[in-house]
């Protein structure tokens, strides 16, 4: 558990650093240590899963803002 929580500490400090453009990129590596979190039966924190929805959310959008017209 304590490699999981340092991964998404880091992933929560990565985030921060970027600009709100670019911060979805992350999504993927905090999806797959979520999916850790749960493989060893542990909850996965509130805030995880808020900003989770968040870069999902971003995620969508900067593929509709890719999406020619």
């Amino acid at each position: 558990m304590l490699n999981v929580t340092a991964e998404l500490d880091q992933i929560q400090t990565l985030v921060g650093q970027e600009g709100s453009d670019t911060r979805y990129r992350h999504e993927p590596r905090l999806r797959r240590a979520i999916d850790h979190l749960r493989a060893e039966g542990q909850k996965v924190p509130p805030r995880i899963k808020q900003l989770h929805q968040t870069l999902l959310s971003e995620a969508i959008e900067a593929e509709f803002d890719n999406m020619p017209v």
